[in-house]
């Protein structure tokens, strides 16, 4: 027989009764953070996102509060939390981070949060727009702060304070999971601000943002060389007899580690004028492999894989253009002249051959990188406050090298004393096959972090309920099964499923 006692009866009474009715939330503030509106939203219901826009569909209610933080004059960072009915509420809450130079809250990840239970929260980090625009940075640094690492964070604080609000209590457990930006925002939470949460998920973290662009920089300049720049025909010739030489198995590369194709031996003869590479494009692709170096020879940031060139159209969307002129339209470059521009030079950078790389680098680590790099290695207090950290990162990304990933890894492993003491809280998964956070020829839907949604949600498969799991359970991920979609479509059904096994290093 189920026995209550009086006390918790009345426990309970008490926090019903300091449960808020949704629109009862509008005009509250919580330090500085004001709620704008407070909207019951019955399901089904849809609305548009923005920048660029998301049209999502929801079938569960929920309490949608959007809201305005302003640390400083110049602040203004939006954030929204979607409160789920309390009957429906798993007690936890889940923020989700962006992309690119962030502007907007990515709803898809929000919802598919919400749709686990979760009460979920996202920011614009302090300024709206596309994901490619640089330009609120010009002229106001307090905002390149807010983006940085204080938008996040101030969000963190006021989500808490609106889910007690709410619910009449805290919640249990707080997840943070993002990919890209959002990948350097989870590790900047784990550096700098330990206590915020219990759990975080880093896909892809564009973590060393200032030598990423360094990269970025030198890439586009080898291959702007006379001859160098490489078609999509040379990059599918280059994939083709990457995976032959390495052992590719239904197009992917199963180890890239393992892999030591030498482009070189595709370097065209006296005569021959196909299925070949001239001598200035097997440079550049050596170049885009080894990664950028300074003067004096010494590594800036790793290179990017080898066997992922030509799957998916990745290197032609984020690194080479789909023709000579298309160079200077590659995803990379525009983020490498937003950055430049607006918050390195604070003038207008047209062309990024005309930069020095080891000037340009030294420029925009005094400028920016106490506000956006994510690389301090100590996350000693991370580990004292209990957290957990799960880290991915696909071999055929082609906007973040994924050898940084391991660099940081084990970085963070020498740091703390070696990697048996970061294991029993940090763990990184390296994924055969995937692109930017998701697609590509490889297993690569994880669950709802930026990428494909995961067809099971159980810790196997979802790397939000794996780390839930971890913490609340205590049981840590040994390895994380993928989903490959048919033409990475969900509606076409699953085509595989992959295993990947925990990182450790060699």
């Amino acid at each position: 027989m189920l026995r209550i006692s009086l006390s918790a009866v009345a426990l309970l009474a008490t926090t019903a009764a300091c449960a808020a009715n949704c629109g009862d939330l509008a005009g509250k503030s919580f330090g500085s953070a004001t709620i704008v509106v407070a909207t019951s939203i019955a399901g089904p219901s849809s609305f548009l996102g923005k920048d660029p826009p998301q049209p999502i569909a929801l079938d569960a209610p929920f309490c949608r509060i959007e809201g305005v933080i302003k640390p400083t004059p110049d602040s203004e960072i939006r954030f929204e939390v979607w409160l789920p009915p309390a009957e429906k509420w798993n007690g936890k809450l889940e923020a989700v981070g962006n992309g690119g130079f962030a502007g907007s809250l990515i709803y898809p990840s929000m919802k598919w949060a919400l749709d686990q239970g979760y009460a979920t929260t996202a920011t614009d980090t302090g300024h709206q727009g596309g994901p490619l625009d640089a330009g609120w940075a010009l002229g106001h640094p307090e905002r390149t702060i807010d983006f940085g690492w204080r938008g996040v964070h101030e969000t963190a604080i006021a989500s808490k304070a609106v889910v007690a609000e709410y619910y009449g209590k805290p919640a249990t457990h707080a997840y943070f999971a993002g990919c890209s930006d959002g990948g350097r925002e989870a590790l900047i939470e784990a550096q700098r601000f330990p206590q915020d949460f219990n759990g975080i998920v880093a896909g892809a973290p564009a973590a060393a943002w200032n030598r990423l662009f360094a990269n970025a920089l030198a890439d586009h300049q080898a291959l702007s060389a006379p001859d160098a720049w490489l078609s999509p025909d040379d990059l599918a010739l280059v994939t083709k007899e990457t995976l032959a030489a390495c052992g590719g198995e239904n197009g992917v590369l199963p180890d890239p580690l393992a892999c030591h194709f030498d482009p070189a031996s595709l370097t065209c003869k006296s005569g021959q004028n196909s299925a070949c590479l001239s001598a200035a494009k097997v440079s550049a692709l050596k170049s885009i492999y080894a990664g950028p170096k300074d003067d004096k020879g010494a590594s800036i940031f790793p290179g990017f894989a080898q066997g992922g060139e030509a799957g998916g159209g990745a290197w032609p969307l984020w690194l080479t253009g789909t023709e000579p002129k298309r160079l200077q339209g590659t995803l990379l470059y525009f983020f490498a002249i937003g950055f430049f521009s607006n918050l390195v030079y604070h003038k207008t950078i047209t062309d990024l051959t005309t930069l020095k790389l080891d000037q340009a680098l030294s420029d925009a680590t005094s400028k920016t990188a106490k506000a956006l790099d994510a690389e301090s290695l100590d996350l000693t207090e991370f580990k004292a406050a209990g957290g957990k950290l799960i880290q991915y990162h696909g071999w055929n990304d082609a906007a973040i090298p994924p050898a940084a990933s391991i660099q940081y890894y084990e970085s963070v492993a020498a740091k703390m004393g070696g990697e048996d003491s970061i294991f029993p809280f940090y763990r990184l998964f390296m994924a055969p096959g995937m692109e930017h956070c998701g697609r590509g020829p490889g297993a690569n839907a994880i669950g709802g972090v930026f990428g494909l949604p995961t067809p099971k949600h159980d810790p196997a498969h979802d790397v939000v309920a794996a780390i839930a799991h971890w913490v609340e359970d205590g049981i840590a991920p040994d390895s994380l099964t993928a989903t490959l979609y048919t033409d990475n479509d969900p509606g076409k059904g699953v085509a595989s499923e992959r295993a990947w096994s925990a990182y450790r290093k060699r």
